[in-house]
């Protein structure tokens, strides 16, 4: 072939070449592939726009009682029939669900913040502030938890703020395992180089914590912020069915359902209602905690595979984008390292 022929050959279109996308990006179609947890998402959000929009609907507050309509079953006035004393079962069950949800992100939110908190202080930092937050540790994860905030929750604050000390509760006792996690996540990270670099560099401590540990264990803060809720809302509604949570006359969805279970043979609407409500929205929470997992994890095929085999991008979507990391995963440098759709690393810190 001589000159004259080469110069005759089609040259490939540049906008042909593969185009990089983030890992956020990524993360986000693969959680959308996940059709379970897309599916828990949209529970949530319709439980939450009910919860906040369902009162103006009702016509009924859930303390307002209809003394002429004392346990009707679900009718044109009452679409989820009454209680004993006349109150509106639906507009009680949008306020026990909303006052769930509320203890269930508090209590998750402060949960994951301690464990991030205490893991990484205790690695980072080791010697006797490790010692301390170690002895600490393990003493709380062997108390009776259950126990102790029935206690403290009996002795404590009651009426219509029952409910922020039982969410402060569940988060301060909630923290232990996951704070573990983080500290063994941590002393691997401490090492790294580009953590190195930044000690050198003069950087305090805790400087170095959020802008080079923190980023790189995201993966993990996210899913147990996620899965943490559904625990929180569980424990909320056990605790409030034995009489140690929410308090009078506040309403929660274990207060329903403890009133509600007297009643089962009877006038099941009462419990029903309630129970339903509670076993759906938990189940959308750990929808979402899993999708979210999955879709952080680059080893898992869940939510990503047909056939048996990993679904590939199609077009020129294939290739991440470098420099952009977010949620980083373990060991990424400031979580530059970017994925592929296949699972294939792209570059990042080793």
């Amino acid at each position: 072939m001589d000159i004259m022929e080469l110069d005759l050959l089609p040259i490939e279109d540049a906008d042909q070449a593969p185009k990089r996308i983030g890992r956020a990006r990524l993360t986000l179609r693969r959680f959308l592939r996940n059709k379970l947890a897309v599916f828990g998402l949209c529970g949530i959000v319709l439980l939450i726009l009910i919860a906040i929009f369902g009162p103006m609907l009702t016509g009924w507050s859930f303390d307002d009682r209809d003394k002429l309509s004392p346990l009707k079953p679900p009718n044109s006035s009452h679409w989820l029939g009454t209680t004993q004393v006349g109150r509106d079962m639906l507009a009680l069950t949008l306020r026990g669900m909303s006052r769930s949800l509320i203890i269930g992100f508090a209590a998750a939110t402060l949960s994951t913040l301690l464990s991030s908190v205490v893991g990484t202080a205790s690695a980072y930092f080791g010697g006797w502030v490790e010692r301390v937050l170690l002895w600490i540790t393990d003493l709380m994860l062997v108390i009776p938890t259950m126990l102790i905030i029935g206690v403290l929750m009996r002795g404590g604050v009651s009426g219509d703020l029952a409910w922020v000390l039982l969410a402060l509760l569940l988060g301060l006792f909630g923290w232990m395992t996951t704070g573990r996690v983080v500290r063994s996540l941590t002393l691997s990270l401490k090492n790294r180089e580009y953590v190195l670099a930044a000690k050198y560099m003069g950087l305090p401590a805790w400087r170095i914590i959020l802008r080079h540990i923190l980023p790189n264990i995201s993966s993990l803060m996210i899913v147990d912020l996620t899965l943490g809720v559904g625990y929180a809302v569980l424990g909320e509604t056990g605790l409030s069915f034995l009489g140690l949570g929410v308090q009078a006359p506040d309403v929660s969805l274990g207060t329903l359902i403890s009133e509600g279970a007297v009643l089962v043979p009877t006038y099941n609407w009462v419990f029903l209602a309630p129970s339903v409500v509670l076993v759906f929205l938990v189940f959308c929470i750990n929808s979402v905690g899993d999708g979210v997992r999955d879709a952080l994890d680059p080893s898992s095929q869940s939510g990503g595979v047909v056939g048996g085999k990993p679904r590939r991008g199609k077009g020129r979507e294939d290739v991440p984008a470098k420099g952009t990391g977010l949620p980083g995963g373990i060991g990424q440098a400031g979580g530059a390292t970017t994925m592929s759709e296949d699972n294939t690393p792209q570059g990042g810190a080793q």
